[in-house]
């Protein structure tokens, strides 16, 4: 988790900016989520609702085209290949691809949009994305009535798209509301893959409660946090079932369950384990009767490897393991999930050496495991993991265009699209749309970029997208289109 919120509590921040047990983020939860009722829930998920009635929604936000579109004069990255091809359009007939006919057939019947030799490639994917959480500040959240916060991800949720990014796999926050809005078209935004609430043990890293509410007594209230949906403190194997078939109930695509620490935290140290095997077979069992996978938050080798001998199949984070534990996540076929953690602009600044030299750490694992996940052909996903941090969040393409430090720019985008489809494919029956994702192929969603610039010798374009995304698809849906039609 990413956050930056000023000096003054920069000492209590996770690692690269995880600040989730900081006093103001603990207050957060507290203050605009500690009155919820189920009614004042509603009332969120109502205000989320509303939000393209209110304005909210980009002007030329509109339905697909009744007819066909054809894109053409266009140089082609599927999401796969090592070269654009040529030759080529991109029909494109309701919600899907129809075909890729030849630039000497003819279309009958088909709005023509001409691309004009620039680059046309899928929508881009977020691996580890907070669709709720991550472009409202704090202070903000902590003082705005909930309608506004669940307004905010609205906003949010379109800039989002604006910014080429057309599925996002939401790894911890009540989206759920969020996503059907968009999913119904009431607003726009990408295709959101929910976790739900994170689940976590007592003391654990989903654990948002102050001293002063502890000890937990059978008369006690759900936490704040709990009551909002961000988190789920479970204990043993009973509960951990059921809170992960809440949560399946819910709507959760996959599962989000902590297995380890954050540095610096206040009361769950980075190197403290967190669930026991059991435990953890517990929500994969779980999850597995669903049809579905468990996510872990997981940064050391202690912690991947019990998530690993219990069955969990995607780890986030990761940047502390060691080379044994990597070839144990590529021995089970799961897949590794990591962000571009990194000391540097885009990084949380510390007045504290010891902060530092943490965040230093952490950089230098990043670096460590990129290495070790191409080393032993590991399963890779890429995700930013930006929280509370509305800034930051336009910073998305330009964090994950940095992983060309140790990929060449085609497999950077390969990542982007079709690899992190098919870590989303994982969710199976649970799939909330079970289409071909992150490929430009026949039968494939119409999620449809057109870059002013060929990005497989220029990664940065994807940094910039005001300037360089000439046309944005969803869905067949338009949402960008500065090109001649």
């Amino acid at each position: 988790m990413r956050v930056s919120f000023g000096p003054k509590y920069s000492g209590l921040a996770h690692g690269m900016g995880c600040a989730c047990h900081s006093p103001l983020a603990l207050h957060l939860f507290q203050t605009v989520n500690k009155a919820l009722s189920r009614r004042s829930v509603l009332s969120g998920i109502a205000a989320t609702l509303g939000a393209s009635a209110l304005g909210l929604a980009s002007p030329s936000f509109a339905q697909a085209t009744a007819k066909p579109v054809l894109l053409k004069n266009a140089r082609i990255f599927d999401g796969v290949a090592g070269k654009l091809a040529e030759g080529k359009s991109v029909l494109i007939d309701g919600k899907t691809i129809k075909s890729l006919p030849g630039t000497s057939e003819t279309v009958a019947d088909a709005d023509v949009i001409d691309c004009a030799g620039r680059t046309l490639m899928p929508g881009m994917i977020d691996a580890h994305w907070h669709a709720l959480l991550a472009g409202i500040s704090q202070v903000a959240a902590m003082t705005a009535d909930i309608p506004y916060v669940h307004l905010v991800a609205a906003q949010e949720a379109e800039r989002t798209i604006m910014r080429g990014f057309t599925t996002v796999r939401d790894v911890g926050g009540p989206s759920f509301a969020l996503k059907r809005a968009i999913d119904e078209g009431r607003m726009p935004g990408p295709r959101i893959y929910p976790s739900g609430a994170m689940i976590s043990q007592t003391s654990g890293h989903g654990d948002f409660r102050m001293r002063g509410e502890l000890p937990r007594t059978p008369q006690s209230d759900l936490s704040a946090a709990e009551q909002a949906g961000v988190a789920a403190i479970a204990d043993g194997e009973a509960e951990v079932l059921r809170r992960v078939r809440e949560e399946l109930m819910l709507g959760a695509s996959q599962i989000k369950i902590m297995g380890g620490g954050g540095v610096a935290s206040a009361y769950d140290p980075i190197d403290a384990l967190q669930y026991t095997e059991a435990e953890m077979k517990a929500a994969v069992a779980a999850a597995t009767d669903w049809g579905t996978y468990v996510a872990i938050h997981a940064y050391t080798s202690a912690a991947v490897q019990r998530a690993i001998a219990s069955g969990v199949k995607s780890i986030e984070h990761g940047q502390l393991i060691d080379e044994e534990t990597a070839k144990r996540i590529a021995d089970a076929g799961a897949w590794w999930s990591i962000q571009p953690f990194l000391a540097d602009e885009d990084a949380n600044t510390y007045s504290s050496p010891d902060q530092r030299a943490q965040q230093q750490m952490i950089a230098e694992g990043t670096a460590r495991a990129v290495e070790l996940g191409k080393k032993h052909s590991v399963k890779m996903a890429l995700g930013t993991d930006i929280l509370f941090n509305p800034k930051g969040t336009a910073t998305q393409g330009k964090q994950l265009a940095k992983f060309s430090r140790w990929y060449e720019n085609v497999d950077v985008l390969r990542l982007l699209t079709s690899g992190n489809a098919d870590l989303a494919g994982l969710s199976g029956p649970r799939n909330p749309y079970p289409g071909k994702l992150g490929r430009i192929e026949a039968g494939a969603y119409a999620d449809i970029l057109v870059v002013d610039g060929n990005p497989l010798d220029d990664i940065s374009l994807i940094a910039d997208p005001d300037r360089t995304l000439k046309l944005i698809m969803k869905d067949g849906r338009i949402h960008k289109n500065t090109l001649a039609g």
